[in-house]
């Protein structure tokens, strides 16, 4: 049975109290993102559609660089949770009872204009780092010089002369993410949903997945393996992927968080 994970602190202040969850909860996160999904499809697939079109523009543009292009994917995942605060919003006004308005959904972010926006900062700050590190990784796997922008970024993976710098790639983006993910897996909920500051939101995210080491884990894997199924459609499973995920993290701080008051 579902508990509260930590009652230590109480009263407006407080921080937010987290609770535990099992791991099949995940599940129950995905059905109902999809029931709000089905519920304001229009704003939804209208809003997905307009990320995979960004997505899409990224590639494109990046295409014909070797280390670009993996880059963008995994810095789409680490801003992906600042872009799916409208997703979260109409999933809020479905819980009230609301009607569905996409445009106070897009302008939801007033609430906590502030502290949204230095997250929004945060999250870039991590996809500068990311994209250093990556261009390094790279760099040293063609023996201290980044690929040749004229080569095609898969040219440059077959031909790359040593596997265990590329697993190190892979590895360091690992390791980003999981960082990432541990410091946002609720951040923007709270802070769209609670008047706290954008350092006790992140901090109740570290508490979620310390709490819930299972649940978080296997969110994580999901989420990684929806986007990436997205990406290999060449952005066009973004459309019904990603406001279906935005739509799920909602119902994944709601069981993860205990409710104001």
């Amino acid at each position: 049975m579902d508990h509260v994970a930590d009652r230590s602190r109480s009263g407006p202040d407080a921080a937010p109290q987290v609770r535990q969850v099992d791991a099949a909860r995940v599940f129950v996160w995905l059905h109902r993102g999809l029931d709000d999904l089905s519920m304001a499809w229009r704003v939804s697939l209208s809003y997905g559609a307009l990320v995979a079109a960004f997505g899409a523009g990224l590639l494109v543009v990046a295409w014909g660089s070797a280390h670009l292009v993996p880059t963008l994917m995994g810095g789409f995942l680490l801003v992906a949770p600042f872009a799916a605060l409208v997703l979260c919003a109409l999933s809020r006004q479905i819980e009230e009872g609301a009607p569905i308005d996409s445009v106070a959904a897009a302008f939801a972010w007033r609430s906590n204009s502030g502290q949204i926006a230095l997250y929004a900062l945060v999250l870039a700050i991590c996809l500068i780092a990311w994209e250093r590190l990556a261009a390094i990784t790279f760099a040293l796997s063609w023996n201290g010089e980044v690929p040749d922008p004229g080569l095609h970024w898969t040219q440059a993976l077959i031909t790359v002369q040593s596997m265990q710098l590329l697993a190190a790639f892979i590895g360091v983006g690992a390791v980003v993410a999981a960082a990432v993910f541990t410091l946002s897996v609720v951040t923007m909920q709270v802070l769209l949903d609670r008047p706290v500051d954008v350092v006790t939101a992140m901090l109740t995210s570290l508490r979620c997945c310390w709490t819930n080491p299972a649940a978080t884990a296997l969110w994580a894997v999901l989420i990684a393996a929806l986007m990436a199924l997205g990406f290999a459609t060449a952005m066009i499973g973004l459309v019904l992927i990603f406001p279906w995920l935005g739509h799920a993290t909602w119902h994944a701080y709601r069981d993860m968080v205990e409710p104001e008051g």
